[in-house]
């Protein structure tokens, strides 16, 4: 067989392989209606938007993948499919912290698929008002990165909102110099978000020493200004250079390169368990010796683990600060039930922030 002939062949199966993944999508759409009409009878968004299966789903999918495709790019392949489908059942709305262009927005796209409908807000505490307020079925917020640590403002806000966290997101973050102009030689102010200056700077000490570093509300809003200003340049995301019509550069500037950011899916209502799940709480301690090493004994005793902890001042006193915790696990679980049903009868307050998937990829 030539190569001509054998070319023409392999495309032929691949034509023929389209077909029946045409088919095969179309059927999980079909089966998706079904679904929509079987739970027709509920009225609330939980009723559609499963993130414990969708979660259980992935990790089946990551699980059986034996390449060439990486896990990654498997998986969202497949949370593309599961999001359309949903949206014949039901479009969502997102809420995030924007503009346009910024993390938030591509965390938030990573965890639903691109067939949600997207609100971008001016705020952490407007994501928060418009999921209570029902104008948007979730929203996503940041809560921590990998080298600058605890976002305190979304902590502050679980602290008194009635909203539950049902989801989270990990996302490499790879910060990219973007400008209008041609060179680095040409670029005399560099404009970003100050984590994201924070996130940079031993390259930014090296290559631009001398530009201005100028802090703002997003690194969308630091590409918006790069595109307006010459000589100006901005650090974001590729996302925020297609949308602004800036030219990346240089690429992937950020000091380390296992910069990643968390972000929460927040909502109005719980998640069931989906097997590799997390749980966050908070809670105050009595003004007394050992009362920390107390409560957290809670979990040590009852065998579960603990992965992160932060203290935010509670605003209901001097000095009184109140305790974030996650630990491994389902709050219906029962190691981790039997722990928190200790720590309520030995700490000062006691609330249960939500429980929910563990991030997938």
């Amino acid at each position: 067989m030539s190569e001509e002939s054998r070319l023409a062949d392999l495309r032929n199966r691949i034509d023929d392989i389209d077909m029946q993944l045409l088919e095969l999508i179309s059927e999980r759409a079909r089966l998706a209606t079904e679904v929509a009409q079987v739970k027709g009878a509920y009225s609330e968004n939980h009723g559609y938007y499963r993130p414990e299966r969708e979660a259980r789903i992935l990790r089946n999918i990551i699980e059986k993948n034996k390449g060439p495709l990486s896990e990654e790019e498997m998986a969202r392949l497949f949370r593309e499919i599961m999001s359309a489908c949903l949206a014949l059942e039901q479009v969502l709305n997102i809420a995030y912290l924007g503009p346009e262009g910024t993390f938030t927005e591509a965390a938030a796209l990573k965890h639903f698929g691109h067939s949600v409908s997207t609100t971008a807000v001016g705020s952490i505490d407007q994501v928060f008002r418009d999921v209570e307020a029902g104008a948007c079925h979730y929203g996503v917020v940041p809560i921590e990165n990998s080298i600058e640590g605890v976002v305190n403002h979304t902590l502050d806000m679980l602290i008194n909102s009635t909203l539950l966290i049902c989801g989270e997101v990990e996302l490499r973050i790879h910060h990219h110099l973007m400008s209008r102009a041609g060179s680095l030689d040409e670029v005399t102010r560099v404009y970003s978000h100050q984590q994201s200056l924070a996130q940079c700077r031993g390259w930014l000490d090296t290559h631009l020493l001398n530009a201005e570093r100028v802090p703002v509300n997003s690194n969308a809003e630091a590409a918006r200004l790069a595109a307006r200003e010459n000589g100006a340049a901005a650090i974001a995301g590729e996302t925020a250079a297609e949308f602004y019509d800036l030219k990346i550069l240089v690429t992937n500037i950020e000091d380390e390169p296992d910069n990643t950011t968390r972000f929460l899916v927040i909502g109005r209502h719980d998640t069931m368990p989906s097997g590799t799940d997390k749980t966050s709480l908070l809670f105050s301690t009595p003004n007394r010796p050992g009362a920390l090493h107390q409560m957290l004994a809670c979990f040590a005793e009852n065998d579960v683990s603990m992965t992160r902890i932060e203290s935010r001042p509670s605003r209901q006193g001097m000095w009184d600060y109140v305790f974030f915790v996650d630990v491994e696990g389902h709050a219906k679980d029962p190691k981790v039930a039997a722990a928190i049903a200790k720590l309520k009868s030995c700490a000062s307050m006691v609330k249960l922030l939500g429980s929910y998937p563990q991030a997938v990829l």
